[in-house]
């Protein structure tokens, strides 16, 4: 192994592309811990790990690729350069990822919110009718076909034989009560 170390580097890819797993051995601890080293300083985003996994995939397609490469200036300047595209490959890919994290992120929320709504108003409701039992029962029957059945106050004074005006007496009763004993109504409205 000592002996590799006096091997220049045009010599040690010649080796490699014989399939020399030594030259190999002495290419990565060459420059290793400066590609290491590189990946860390010069790209905030990166910690430790990442630089070792980018470091990991460079060597790895080095050694695939072995038979086939083609370096002709200096292989320091070749293994810098192609860690440099790796690195940026691999900020691209967790850019990606962490732009679907917060977009996944903004929908759970969403969905919380809306499902809190949703609850909000089924309370609001069960209050609602919790008051109206209160009512006597003509002006819950009024109030129902009002705003359940959505029938006008001159329908409702035909269907149940009354006057408008007495319609619009009980509705307005059924709106002040609920108005006094549902203050969570207010509320509620507000933040819509």
């Amino acid at each position: 192994m000592t002996a590799l170390k006096t091997l220049t580097d045009h010599q040690l890819i010649e080796r490699l592309k014989q399939d020399d797993r030594l030259a190999f051995t002495e290419i990565y601890h060459r420059y290793a811990k400066g590609l290491t080293g590189f990946a860390v300083s010069n790209y905030k985003l990166f910690d430790l790990t990442d630089a070792s996994d980018v470091l990991h995939d460079l060597f790895a397609w080095l050694w695939a690729e072995r038979r086939h490469l083609e370096i002709t200036g200096s292989l320091k300047n070749y293994l810098f350069t192609a860690i440099r595209n790796r690195i940026i490959d691999h900020i691209r890919k967790n850019s990606n990822k962490l732009r679907y994290a917060a977009f996944l992120q903004a929908l759970e929320e969403s969905y919380a919110h809306s499902a809190l709504q949703h609850l909000e108003a089924k309370d609001l409701k069960q209050h609602l009718v919790n008051s109206l039992t209160k009512l006597s029962p003509r002006v819950q029957e009024i109030y129902n076909l009002s705003r359940t059945e959505h029938l006008s106050v001159k329908e409702i004074a035909e269907r149940l034989n009354i006057s408008e005006q007495t319609v619009k007496n009980q509705l307005t009763t059924a709106l002040n009560y609920l108005k006094k004993s549902l203050p969570l109504l207010t509320f509620l409205f507000m933040r819509f």
